[in-house]
């Protein structure tokens, strides 16, 4: 039979095993609490940093880093159009007011009124590093076609460089249309966002760049790779298999600030549209 002495030995044992499995548990909660804050501020890191990458003017670095290889996406598969849940009719209403800014080279706004809602405009980009086929569809967003077309016929896109080329996990993109070369020009005229819930984006898929919601004029990013973005963005068009070969060989060249955002380091000027 246990002695007293035994029994509050034993006693003690217990108890400071329940206090080890106590701290043991408290200990885990802390360690998965803290993974879970990690977790939050991470995803909501990387989706600020893309919706920053497209809505944000971009400076360029005061002292480009020298040239970096870019990722090989010519394996990636492209992605169909998006489809509208529901068709838009014949034609709808598009409206170009005047921007605060003016324009970053002369031309007018397009006509507004009634524009066609059904069927595609193609469209070649010539630039100095090869052709960039493209298919505009005006049953996606007849609105952002109809100004693309009129400043293509302008010349508005003839003679500018393609700014920002991106080649990070979650955003590859080439973004153009801005004459000034620095992303923050555009025609002097806005228009509104044509969008709807559930558009996704990848590789192939030609949309407009903004500076937040119904802020679209001129400048336009071609999706090379992958593109995680929130449905913010028109898209307007698909771009072509000579298109997207030149952008992968674009692509591969990297870009001039060696952080996944900045100025190809093979130059796209886009030389005319056709």
């Amino acid at each position: 039979m246990a002695t007293n002495q035994q029994r509050r030995e034993a006693a003690k044992r217990k108890l400071a095993a329940q206090q080890a499995r106590r701290a043991e548990r408290a200990a885990k909660r802390k360690r998965t609490t803290t993974i879970a804050a990690v977790a939050t501020v991470l995803v909501v890191a990387l989706v600020a940093a893309v919706v920053y990458a497209l809505t944000s003017a971009w400076s360029g670095p005061a002292e480009p880093a020298a040239a970096g290889g870019g990722p090989d996406t010519s394996a990636l598969p492209t992605v169909p159009l998006p489809q509208r849940p529901t068709a838009l009719p014949a034609s709808v209403n598009c409206d170009y007011p005047a921007s605060p800014e003016p324009a970053s080279k002369p031309v007018g706004p397009p006509a507004a009124g009634p524009v066609p809602a059904a069927g595609t405009v193609p469209a070649t980009l010539q630039t100095s590093a090869g052709p960039i086929d493209l298919t505009l569809d005006r049953g996606l967003a007849p609105c952002t076609v109809h100004s693309f077309v009129h400043l293509a016929e302008q010349g508005f896109f003839d003679g500018t460089s393609c700014h920002r080329l991106t080649t990070s996990p979650g955003l590859q993109v080439l973004q153009c249309g801005d004459p000034t070369g620095q992303g923050n020009g555009g025609p002097g005229y806005s228009f509104a966002d044509e969008v709807f819930p559930g558009l996704t984006y990848g590789r192939g898929l030609l949309a407009m760049a903004n500076a937040g919601p119904d802020t679209n004029g001129s400048q336009f990013f071609m999706i090379y790779g992958d593109a995680q973005l929130p449905p913010n963005y028109t898209v307007f068009g698909s771009i072509g298999p000579q298109g997207l070969a030149t952008l992968d060989t674009v692509a591969k060249g990297g870009e001039s600030a060696g952080s996944g955002d900045g100025t190809p380091n093979v130059p796209v000027r886009i030389e005319r549209t056709s």
